[in-house]
């Protein structure tokens, strides 16, 4: 089971990144998927929650009419559109996968597997 989580990088405050997430070892379809991250010295948090057919979405209040989250399952492949960063964005990007279908809430423990995190820098 593996989740490969790709897309970040350094970008300019205003800027935009798109993060992947891409699920090999399940299959992922009927898995609702979720990205949260983590900034030095800080918990991680809740960014957005997808459910199994990408109909049900919920995003954190800090990132909402910003980041869009969406998926593939012919891909196995959840995406994580971030635009107008801000360099409190700056964090370690996570994506999860967990078993209930529906859920697009915030709690980790109620996600099964996790991604390695790849790095997201705002910065000028």
């Amino acid at each position: 089971v593996q989740l490969q989580a790709s897309g970040g990088g350094l970008v300019q405050p205003g800027g935009s990144l798109r993060l992947s997430c891409r699920a090999s070892g399940f299959n992922s379809d009927y898995f609702a998927m979720g990205w949260f991250r983590q900034a030095p010295g800080k918990e991680r948090e809740f960014v957005a929650g997808n459910s199994w057919s990408g109909t049900m979405k919920n995003y954190a209040n800090s990132v909402k009419g910003r980041f869009t989250i969406s998926r593939d399952n012919a891909k196995n492949t959840v995406y994580l559109q971030m635009n107008s960063l801000k360099t409190e964005d700056s964090a370690v990007y996570y994506c999860a996968a967990g078993r209930h279908p529906y859920y697009t809430g915030s709690s980790d423990t109620n996600y099964d597997y996790w991604g390695q995190g790849t790095q997201v820098t705002v910065s000028s």
